[in-house]
């Protein structure tokens, strides 16, 4: 990779652009302190993984999804924060106080902690997202600490995206538990819904992606999808429309 300090070398001839410059992957995000470099897949994952979220007991008005959203959870030190890639949140209104979507997701004003936090993890997120990483004494905890010990999320789930590499792990006595896998899924008993590795098509890229599945194990359409199928049922072309 190329060196951010300095003067790039040239050569005679000059090597191309895509083998001497800086790739996205060495360039920095506006706050230097926050390894994590957005890209278009934290973008469209989030929003599949929240159009696929239907759960059996509550109401698409109880349950709030955000992905990439400031997740305050400390009232102590109230300007701390962690930004999961996505959760879910169950017996809240969608809207703020039922009228305005929110800005940031607030602890100490919700009084509910989320149920299940996804984590897709980038080159520099990893130690950090697996509670791997070191901190400084008096420092904010890592996520791992805040999402476990803190929040006390029920589910957490790792994706690393340039290996398809899924783990899941569940709070047991207090502590995270690793889950062992069947086929890519993990079923979550007491939110009655699964998720899993699907091989499709999403927003005209082929992929593998995160995924709900019900207790039958089939996928959940999104909204889109239901629409389709209900299309096709009346002998409609969707492709067509």
């Amino acid at each position: 990779m190329t060196s951010l300090s300095g003067r790039i070398e040239q050569t005679d001839p000059p090597q191309p652009a895509w083998e001497s410059l800086p790739t996205m992957y060495d360039l920095p995000s506006d706050n230097p302190e926050e390894p994590g470099l957005p890209d278009e897949f934290h973008y469209l994952q989030p929003q599949l993984l929240s159009e696929s979220f239907r759960l059996t007991d509550y109401t698409r008005d109880q349950i709030f999804t955000a992905g990439d959203l400031n997740l305050y959870y400390d009232v102590r030190h109230p300007l701390w924060y962690k930004r999961p890639d996505w959760f879910a949140v169950l017996g809240v209104p969608r809207l703020y106080q039922g009228q305005d979507m929110r800005l940031s997701y607030v602890i100490w004003q919700e009084g509910v902690c989320p149920s299940v936090i996804v984590e897709l993890i980038s080159p520099g997120t990893e130690n950090e997202d697996l509670g791997k990483s070191t901190k400084e004494p008096e420092s904010p905890p890592t996520e791992w600490e805040v999402y476990e010990q803190i929040l006390r999320v029920p589910y957490y789930i790792v994706l690393n995206r340039y290996t398809d590499e899924l783990r899941a792990f569940t709070l047991v006595s207090g502590e995270y538990e690793e889950c062992t896998l069947s086929e890519s899924r993990i079923w979550m008993p007491t939110l009655k819904i699964g998720i899993g590795l699907w091989q499709g098509d999403y927003r005209d890229i082929t992929r593998q992606w995160l995924r709900w599945y019900d207790a039958e194990g089939n996928w959940i359409l999104t909204q889109a999808e239901r629409l389709a199928a209900r299309l096709r049922s009346l002998g409609i072309d969707p492709n067509e429309v």
